[in-house]
């Protein structure tokens, strides 16, 4: 396997890496950003009252992008089992 080979199979794991992660960050980030507004907005400062909004805003966009993350990490390993096999 070739050095540009080898950069290749990183860099589209790295691609396939964020589209499977990056939907559920957002949300992460998104759901964080509102409690800790309302948190200053109503001066309540309770640590661990983001958590739970932010638990529960998770689980549900991975029962929403699970089928799109399961298609992009079979494809990827679809890539990489041909690149296997054919011993590129």
């Amino acid at each position: 396997m070739t050095s540009g080979a080898v950069i290749d199979v990183a860099r589209d794991g790295i691609i396939v890496f964020l589209k499977a992660g990056g939907p559920l960050m957002i949300v992460a980030l998104v759901v964080g950003l509102a409690v800790s507004l309302v948190q200053a907005l109503t001066q309540i400062q309770e640590q661990t009252l983001v958590y739970v909004p932010k638990i529960i805003a998770v689980f549900g966009a991975l029962m929403l992008f699970l089928p799109f993350m399961g298609d992009a990490l079979a494809g990827y390993m679809g890539r990489i089992a041909v690149r296997i096999a054919t011993g590129e």
